[in-house]
């Protein structure tokens, strides 16, 4: 019984490992890409009232995974900052309603041109511009990277008009209506979309698109030869047997109502709340965590780089001073930009977005810690360190016992404002593609275009979490006094 027992036993361990080995076998064979877009880019990419990603290139490239056999991580963020993952390798492939030209040709490998677009330009409904020569001496609002902006960069000097740029299509059209730019210049069916769906502009070249060109699939030069291989095929058949004609019909025909729900309902706050809880919620969530996290691992940092600035060692000091220097120094969107872009192409290996915006906030937010950490060490009386060497306290235990409580009490405060901060800070890091409630109301403005309600509740949400945290500072701040 004992030998039926063990051989039993033998066969299942082997059967168990011949089933892991297989599934891993499979597994590997079904490869996942990392792939970036613009996801405030409507009719090409964008959110769906369900809070998935949509559009006429995302329907495309889930078309052709699924028929080729692969899987994708997807990953909405900034148009520029999408271009720039995929060139420095932190992600394999961008599809973005991103024009194929001579230049991006030297940097990216494109798969087969997927939608012939062209150039279009508008103003205010109602504006007194009615020709390029109008513009003279006017401004001209444009989308940064995007072949629209070489357009209007090319015929600049011609037209004698100033440019301003912006990194989402809904807050550049605003300042189009608001009057703070006199025009725009963009991809032409997407400016009809918007127009279609409410934004107030006239297009002023709806039926004669200017430069038409092709959107192309990218991956970064000589790599991802399989991706760009199996987008080819996927592509040449949903061409071959009508699905892609489909899909753009369904977008380009479409109000932003079908992916919205009922438009009456969103376009009260109430109605953007219903329909917008959960990813609110997921942004809000984010944004706490990144805070939470950020802020007590810079509060470590920020504490060993405070008490080396008190040191005794001249070396240590001037490493505190140096390093308090460069992370204060330093804008936030470029040391994010730095370690989520520029980094991994010098360390040849990927970064996630979350963990780049949470080194960031930690050297930044650090910095700032440790500058106040240092002030208020030195506050403390220097008569208290007197009175503990005199008792025979080494310099290291002094601090220790002495100065660090009494310093840590007087900086409080500081730190709970710094809380503040690192909260209201994690909004930039929106830009390398996390998905915080700075994002999440991009991404339900350029589906709904009511910019005016997503950002009023995105602003007291913000507004919320603040006055909890000032009335938890100032309870803190009284218990530590009495």
């Amino acid at each position: 019984m004992k030998k039926i027992r063990k051989f039993l036993l033998v066969v299942a361990l082997f059967a168990l490992t011949i089933f892991g080995l297989t599934t891993d076998v499979h597994a590997a064979k079904v490869p996942n890409y990392v792939i970036t877009t613009d996801a405030t880019y409507p009719p090409f990419d964008f959110q769906d009232k369900n809070n998935q990603y949509t559009g006429i290139d995302q329907e495309i490239l889930k078309t052709i995974a699924k028929r080729e056999g692969f899987t994708y991580t997807l990953k909405p963020m900034s148009f520029n900052a999408a271009t720039q993952s995929v060139s420095s390798g932190q992600a394999d492939g961008v599809i973005a309603g991103m024009s194929i030209t001579d230049e991006r040709k030297a940097v990216f490998d494109f798969g087969t041109p997927y939608y012939r677009s062209g150039i279009g330009w508008a103003v205010k409904k109602g504006s007194r511009i009615k020709s390029l020569s109008d513009l003279k001496g006017q401004t001209v609002a444009i989308k940064t990277g995007t072949s629209g902006a070489d357009y209007a960069l090319s015929i600049q000097k011609q037209y004698g008009f100033k440019v301003t740029y912006f990194n989402d299509s809904d807050t550049l059209y605003n300042d189009v209506i608001n009057g703070n730019a006199q025009a725009t210049f963009g991809d032409l069916p997407v400016i009809q979309y918007a127009v279609k769906n409410g934004t107030q502009l006239k297009v002023m070249n709806a039926k004669s698109p200017i430069q038409a060109g092709w959107y192309g699939f990218g991956v970064q030069k000589g790599k991802n030869a399989q991706l760009l291989k199996s987008f080819n095929k996927g592509f040449a058949a949903i061409k071959s047997d009508g699905t892609y004609d489909k899909i753009v019909a369904k977008y380009l025909g479409a109000s932003a109502a079908t992916f919205t729900g009922d438009k009456k309902a969103n376009n009260s706050v109430i109605g953007i709340l219903k329909a917008n809880d959960s990813a609110f919620l997921k942004g809000l969530w984010q944004t706490v965590l990144l805070t939470v996290v950020a802020i007590i691992l810079a509060s470590v940092w920020g504490i060993l780089l405070g008490i080396m600035g008190v040191s005794q060692n001249t070396g240590l000091r001037g490493l505190s001073t140096t390093l308090i220097y460069i992370f204060r120094g330093l804008p936030l969107m470029v040391l994010a930009f730095f370690i989520y872009i520029g980094l991994p192409s010098v360390i040849g290996m990927k970064i996630p977005a979350f963990t780049a915006g949470l080194i960031t906030l930690i050297l930044n937010e650090g910095a700032y810690t440790a500058a106040f950490v240092r002030g208020g060490f030195e506050a403390v009386d220097r008569g208290q360190m007197e009175a503990a060497r005199s008792l025979g306290l080494s310099y290291s235990k002094s601090m220790r016992k002495v100065i660090v409580p009494q310093g840590l009490k007087i900086m409080i405060p500081s730190f709970i404002n710094q809380f503040i901060i690192t909260l209201k800070d994690t909004s930039i890091l929106s830009a390398i593609g996390i998905l915080e409630l700075t994002q999440t109301g991009s991404l339900i403005v350029s589906r709904n275009s009511q910019g005016f309600r997503v950002w009023a509740i995105v602003a007291v949400i913000y507004l919320i979490v603040i006055t909890l945290l000032t009335w938890l500072s100032n309870w803190v701040e009284k218990r530590t006094r009495a």
